[in-house]
C-alpha cells in the first residue's frame, strides 16, 4: 500500500506554501542571475549533434549537404594539416623540403592563415558579435559564450577559456573569505598584545645590533610599525585560512573535472583518442633515414622507429642536464639578491640615522623583491628560447606530447625563478643564524636574521610585490607587443618594406589581417603559464599573503576580457586545434594543490609566530593569555662577549652591558649560558606536531572530498550511453538501407529483394529509440529522427510505385 503525506490536508497546505515561497526566491535568484547569464537573444543555445568518425568509404553516414558539416574553425584546420606536410621539392636529399612554414621562411610567401569572419566594427559578422558582446570590458560580469567561442576559434582555445572563466568564479568564495579574515584582523589590530609590548616605550628593551661594526644598538619600540602590520597576515585566522585554501584546491580540481566532462560531451571530444594524433611532420623529417620501422597498432601505419641509446637517451640526457644548469643559475641569482639585502642593511645603518634604521628591513625588502622581478622577466625570455631548442631535440612524435614536454620544462625553470626567494624567505632566513656571540656567517658576512616579529611580513611583502608587479606587468606586455607589432606591419605595408597588394585590394578581409600579428602554434602557452603561475601565489603561499585570492579574481576579471579583446583585435585567426582536456596543466594544478598543503602547514608552523604563541598561552601563561609573551620569547647577552670585530664602533647607549634578541637560549648569568632552553624543543615539538596534525587532517578531508564528488554526473554518463546507443541505431539503420540498395540493383525483382531485407519491426523499435531520446538531445535529434522517417516514407513510396508498374506489366504485355 502506498502512502503519501499530501493525502494530509495540513500537510497539502504546507506544502503548497513552501512550493510557493520557493518558487519566488527561485523567481527571483533567476531574474538576478539573468543579469549574469548569457544573453540567449544573442547567442542562441547551440543544438547537439550526433557525430562518428569520418569515413570517406561510408559518406552516406554522414548530412554531407548540410552547412554545418564542416565548422570554420575545423576547415582551417584541416587545410593547415595538408599544408604542414606537403612537399614542394623533388630534391630527395632535402629531408625538410616540406610544410608552409619553410616556404614562409624561404620568403616564398609572406604568410599564411585563416581569414577573420568579417570586418571588427561592421555589424552582421561573428567577430563583431564576440567583440561587443563577449570581448568588451562592459561585459566582464556576463558569463562568456562558450559554444561561439569555440565554433570561431577552435576547441582549445574554447577550452581555455572555459578553464579561465571557471577558475575565476571559483576565486570568488577563496576572496571573499580571506577579505573576511583581513577585515578581522584590522579590526583586532590594537588588541594584540605582542605588538602593543613592541610599541611601548616604557619597557625600553634594547636589542643587539643587525649587523658587525657599523650597526649600533636598537630600541625594539623603532619596529613598532613592522610589527603591528605583521599581525594583519600573522594571527589566528592564519591556520583557519591556510585549511580552507587546502579545502578550496581540492574542490576546484574536482569540479573542474565534472565541468570538464560536460564541455568534452558537449563539445563531442568524448571519443577523441591522443594515440590517433598524426606524427608531427619535423619528427618524421628527422627520422627520414632511419630504416628501421615499426607499426603504430592504433593508426596502422608503419612509422620510423628511434634509436634509444644512440638517439633518444642523448637527446634525453643533454635536455636533463641543461634543466639542471638553468634551475642552478636562478638559485644563483636568488643568492644574489640574497647578499644585496644583506649589504644594503649593513649599508644603511652606516649613517647612524634612526629613522633609517628602523625602517631598513621593510625598505631592504621591497627593493631585494623589485630586483628579483626585473631578473625573473629577463630570464624568462631566456628559459623560453632554450626550453623550445631543446624540446626539439628530443624527437617526440606529436604535437602533444611536444607541448607537453615543453610545458613541464618551462614551467620548472619559471617555478624556481619565481618562487626560490619565497621559498628562501619562508623556509631558510633567519633560521641558522646563531646567536650574537656565535653567528653563522656567508663569505664572511653575518646571515640574514628575521625581524622580531619573524619573517613573516617580509614573506608577505615578498608575494605582494612579485605576484602583483607581475601581473600588472603581463598585463601591459601582453596588450602593448601585440599592438606595436601590428602598427608596425601596417607601417611595413604602407610604406612598401614589406610585399603587399595594390590599392584596390586593401580593403580586402585577407589584406587587413595581413597587417594583424601571427598567433603562434604555442600562444596560448603563456596565457596557461601566467594563469597556473598565480594559481601557486594563491595555493602554495596563501598562509603568508590572504588577499592573494582576492588580488587575483580582479586580475582575471579583467585577463578574460583582454585575452579576447586581444585575439579579436591584435591578432590573425589562429589555426583550430583539437584537445580532449587542458593537457599537462591539470597535473601540473593537481601537483601544486598537493605541494601547498606542505607549504602551509610549514610556514605556520616555522615562519610564523603562531606555535610559540600557542604553547606560550597553554604551557607558560597563568591566565591563558599573551601577557609577557615578548618578554619571554627574547634572550639576554652580555655585550661584553660580542666577537672581535663585532661590536659597535660607535653607539648613542651608554653603559649597556645587556641587549635582547629573538631567541630561546639561557642568559649569560646561568650555568649553561647561551644553551637552548627546554621551551625552545617544547615549541619545536609542537611545530612537528602541529604539521602531521595539519597535513594529515586535510589531506584525509581532500581524499573525502574526491571521493564525494565523482569525475562524471550520473545524469551524464547515462546520456552519453544513451547517445552512443541512438548513434549505433542510426549507423545500423543506414547500412540496411545501403545493403537494401545494394540487393535492389542487383535483384531482377526488386520486390523479393526488398522484402528480404526488410524488417518492418526493426524500423518500428529504431523510430522508438529516437523518439525516446534523452530530454534534452535538442532540435538537431528531432530533425534527423523526421529525415530519416521522410527516407523511409519516400523508399516506401517508390516501392508501391515499382510494384505498381510491375502488376500493369504483366497485366498488359502489349505496353512494354
Amino acid at each position: 500500500m502506498c502512502f503519501s503525506f499530501s493525502q494530509i490536508p495540513a500537510l497539502t497546505e504546507v506544502h503548497a506554501r513552501t512550493n510557493g515561497l520557493l518558487d519566488n526566491f527561485h523567481s527571483f535568484f533567476d531574474r538576478v542571475m539573468s543579469r549574469f547569464y548569457v544573453d540567449e537573444k544573442v547567442f542562441p543555445p547551440k543544438g547537439h549533434r550526433y557525430t562518428a568518425v569520418y569515413s570517406r568509404d561510408k559518406e552516406y553516414l554522414f548530412d554531407v549537404n548540410s552547412i554545418y558539416f564542416f565548422t570554420p574553425a575545423i576547415r582551417s584546420r584541416i587545410i593547415q594539416f595538408i599544408l604542414d606536410r606537403k612537399r614542394f621539392s623533388l630534391n630527395n636529399n632535402d629531408d625538410f623540403a616540406f610544410g608552409i612554414e619553410r616556404l614562409i621562411a624561404d620568403d616564398v610567401y609572406n604568410a599564411a592563415y585563416p581569414l577573420h569572419d568579417g570586418d571588427l566594427h561592421r555589424p552582421g559578422s561573428m567577430r563583431h558579435l564576440l567583440y561587443t558582446e563577449w570581448a568588451a570590458v562592459r561585459r566582464l560580469l556576463r558569463y562568456q559564450p562558450l559554444d561561439y567561442v569555440k565554433e570561431y576559434f577552435g576547441v582549445k582555445i574554447g577550452l581555455y577559456f572555459a578553464w579561465l572563466g571557471f577558475y575565476t568564479h571559483m576565486l570568488f568564495p577563496a576572496a571573499v573569505i580571506g577579505l573576511l579574515c583581513f577585515v578581522y584582523s584590522c579590526l583586532t589590530l590594537y588588541t594584540n598584545q605582542p605588538s602593543e609590548d613592541i610599541c611601548n616605550k616604557q619597557l625600553d628593551i634594547k636589542m643587539c645590533p643587525l649587523c658587525d661594526y657599523f650597526c649600533d644598538y636598537w630600541s625594539l619600540d623603532e619596529t613598532c610599525l613592522h610589527a603591528r602590520v605583521t599581525y594583519l597576515f600573522d594571527n589566528g585566522t592564519t591556520v583557519f585560512f591556510a585549511i580552507v585554501m587546502s579545502f578550496w584546491a581540492a574542490m576546484f580540481l574536482e569540479l573542474w573535472k565534472r565541468y570538464s566532462a560536460e564541455i568534452t560531451h558537449r563539445w563531442d571530444l568524448t571519443s577523441f583518442d591522443v594515440q590517433e594524433e598524426h606524427p608531427r611532420p619535423q619528427y618524421l623529417a628527422r627520422l627520414a633515414h632511419v630504416k628501421r620501422k615499426h607499426k603504430n597498432v592504433v593508426t596502422d601505419t608503419w612509422e620510423p622507429h628511434v634509436p634509444f641509446w644512440s638517439m633518444r637517451f642523448p637527446a634525453t640526457m643533454l635536455s636533463f642536464s641543461a634543466v639542471l644548469l638553468l634551475v642552478a643559475m636562478a638559485v644563483v641569482a636568488v643568492l644574489g639578491v640574497v647578499l644585496y639585502r644583506m649589504s644594503l642593511l649593513a649599508a644603511l645603518s652606516v649613517y647612524g640615522d634612526s629613522y633609517i634604521t628602523s625602517y631598513a628591513l621593510l625598505f631592504t625588502t621591497a627593493t631585494a623583491a623589485s630586483i628579483n622581478l626585473c631578473c625573473i622577466m629577463v630570464f624568462n625570455l631566456i628559459y623560453t628560447w632554450i626550453a623550445e631548442r631543446l624540446t626539439e631535440v628530443e624527437l617526440l612524435r606529436t604535437q602533444t606530447e611536444f607541448d607537453d614536454s615543453l610545458t613541464l620544462k618551462i614551467y620548472l625553470l619559471q617555478f624556481v625563478n619565481y618562487y626560490a626567494s619565497i621559498f628562501y624567505i619562508a623556509f631558510f632566513k633567519g633560521k641558522f643564524v646563531g646567536y650574537p656571540g656565535k653567528y653563522s656567517r656567508l663569505f664572511g658576512y653575518r646571515k640574514e636574521e628575521c625581524g622580531p616579529g619573524g619573517c613573516l611580513m617580509e614573506l608577505c611583502i615578498q608575494l605582494a610585490i612579485i605576484m602583483v608587479g607581475k601581473q600588472a606587468m603581463n598585463t601591459l606586455l601582453e596588450m602593448a607587443y601585440p599592438f606595436f607589432y601590428k602598427w608596425l606591419n601596417t607601417l611595413k605595408v604602407k610604406t612598401g618594406f614589406e610585399p603587399g597588394s595594390p590599392a584596390t585590394s586593401r580593403s580586402k578581409q585577407w589584406m587587413k589581417d595581413f597587417k594583424l600579428v601571427e598567433w603562434g602554434p604555442r600562444g596560448l602557452f603563456p596565457e596557461y603559464l601566467e594563469m597556473v603561475l598565480q594559481y601557486g601565489f594563491v595555493t602554495i603561499f596563501v598562509a603568508a599573503f590572504p588577499l592573494a585570492p582576492f588580488f587575483a579574481l580582479l586580475n582575471n576579471v579583467l585577463e578574460m576580457r583582454l585575452d579576447a579583446k586581444k585575439l579579436l583585435t591584435f591578432y590573425r585567426r589562429p589555426v583550430s586545434q583539437r584537445v580532449r582536456d587542458i593537457g599537462v596543466w591539470y597535473r601540473i594544478l593537481d601537483s601544486i594543490g598537493k605541494l601547498s598543503v606542505i607549504t602551509n602547514g610549514c610556514i605556520i608552523a616555522f615562519t610564523s609566530n603562531f606555535i610559540p604563541r600557542l604553547v606560550f598561552t597553554y604551557v607558560v601563561s597563568e591566565d591563558s593569555s599573551l601577557n609577557g609573551f615578548l618578554n619571554h620569547s627574547l634572550s639576554y647577552f652580555n655585550v661584553s662577549e660580542l666577537e672581535k670585530g663585532a661590536a659597535p664602533v660607535k653607539t648613542e647607549f651608554d653603559n649597556i652591558t645587556i641587549c635582547r634578541y629573538p631567541e630561546y637560549r639561557e642568559p649569560p648569568w646561568s650555568e649553561n649560558k647561551y644553551a637552548k632552553t627546554a621551551m625552545f624543543w617544547h615549541v619545536l615539538a609542537a611545530r612537528l606536531a602541529f604539521i602531521v596534525i595539519f597535513e594529515n587532517v586535510v589531506v584525509f578531508v581532500m581524499i573525502l572530498v574526491r571521493w564525494c564528488i565523482p569525475d562524471m554526473s550520473s545524469c551524464l554518463r547515462d546520456q552519453i550511453r544513451r547517445e552512443t546507443y541512438i548513434t549505433n541505431e542510426i549507423i545500423i539503420s543506414q547500412e540496411t538501407y545501403q545493403a537494401r540498395q545494394k540487393c535492389r540493383s542487383r535483384s531482377p525483382d526488386g520486390e523479393s529483394a526488398v522484402s528480404e531485407g526488410h524488417d518492418p519491426e526493426a524500423d518500428v523499435h529504431y523510430r522508438r529509440a529516437l523518439h525516446a531520446a534523452p530530454t534534452g538531445a535538442d532540435l538537431d535529434l528531432v530533425v534527423m529522427a523526421r529525415a530519416h522517417e521522410e527516407q523511409e516514407r519516400r523508399l516506401r513510396a517508390e516501392e508501391e510505385e515499382r510494384r505498381k508498374l510491375t502488376d500493369n506489366s504483366r497485366d498488359s504485355p502489349t505496353k512494354l
